[in-house]
């Protein structure tokens, strides 16, 4: 079984298929390497395309110690794939918990970076939802520990910004959430407490963020709630970065809606191998509405 060993000495799962120009994807909390069969598929026709597992997500290491566990270490987990598979530079995309780590491997390995997706990025971010974020982590980790991740997946899933997802695919759903079942109890608390609960909201990385030139595409659903003002945050800030909103999507978009994802990334990833994705140009920037001024 093929992985990878971060810096710290976790062991990471992947899989890949396809040659050419490396695509590397990120999942996010409630998903795993699985999340992206359909990526895997269709980007592997063209590229590189690989998939890893988390730390604390089976078959990777699960550290028992919550220390071994953070946004930092997530966003350096991406390089430590990239160093194994001797891969110098790649398209990252990342959802949620991936989107937030792939926003952060762009600050703290911008030149191993091609591009960067960030998608479903914007969870607690917002001043306001800090503290209620934080205690709803905690939360969860009371949950899982009391109960199990068999009962988790079955509330958790049913989220607000996932009963899109059971909606439009019944069964592709169902999978989702017996995947989720399948997930180390012990991992998942332990992300929850070092990764989701610590990490920095995306408000006090407005100066981080400004300074960023990698090429970025962010990526929401239009009813995935959290991530709405988030996504405007990195549009405005972000001077390499477009926004684009899938219409009558939740959280889950690539399992959602994979063809208008795959479409999306596709054009993306094409527009910046080609050299032809734009910095903002100044003048767009602007106080005056009407540009009279």
């Amino acid at each position: 079984m093929p992985h990878a060993t971060t810096d710290d000495g976790v062991r990471l799962h992947y899989e890949e298929t396809g040659t050419g120009t490396p695509v590397i994807f990120v999942h996010e909390f409630a998903g795993d390497w699985r999340s992206w069969e359909a990526q895997l598929r269709h980007f592997g026709q063209r590229y590189r395309a690989i998939a890893y597992n988390a730390r604390g997500y089976p078959p990777s290491d699960v550290p028992e110690d919550v220390a071994f566990y953070s946004q930092n270490r997530a966003a350096d987990d991406i390089r430590a794939m990239l160093d194994h598979l001797d891969i110098e530079r790649a398209h990252v995309v990342g959802l949620s918990m991936g989107g937030f780590a792939t926003l952060h491997f762009g600050f703290r390995h911008p030149a191993r970076a091609l591009s960067l997706v960030v998608g479903g990025c914007g969870y607690g971010a917002e001043p306001a939802t800090r503290d209620r974020f934080r205690a709803e982590a905690e939360a969860v980790v009371g949950f899982i520990r009391d109960n199990g991740m068999q009962a988790f997946a079955a509330k958790y899933a049913y989220g607000p910004t996932r009963v899109q997802f059971e909606n439009k695919d019944p069964r592709g759903f169902a999978e989702f959430r017996a995947m989720l079942a399948e997930h180390s109890a012990l991992g998942a608390a332990n992300t929850q407490l070092g990764v989701q609960r610590e990490r920095p909201s995306l408000f006090d990385l407005v100066d981080r963020m400004k300074a960023l030139t990698v090429p970025t595409l962010v990526l929401t659903g239009d009813e995935d709630w959290p991530c709405l003002a988030p996504g405007l945050l990195m549009k405005q800030t972000i001077p390499t970065a477009a926004l684009s909103v899938m219409p009558n999507c939740g959280h889950a978009i690539n399992l959602e809606d994979p063809d208008e994802f795959n479409r999306l990334v596709g054009d993306f990833i094409i527009h910046v191998d080609s050299g032809r994705w734009p910095a903002r140009d100044p003048r767009a920037v602007s106080a005056s509405i009407l540009g009279m001024r």
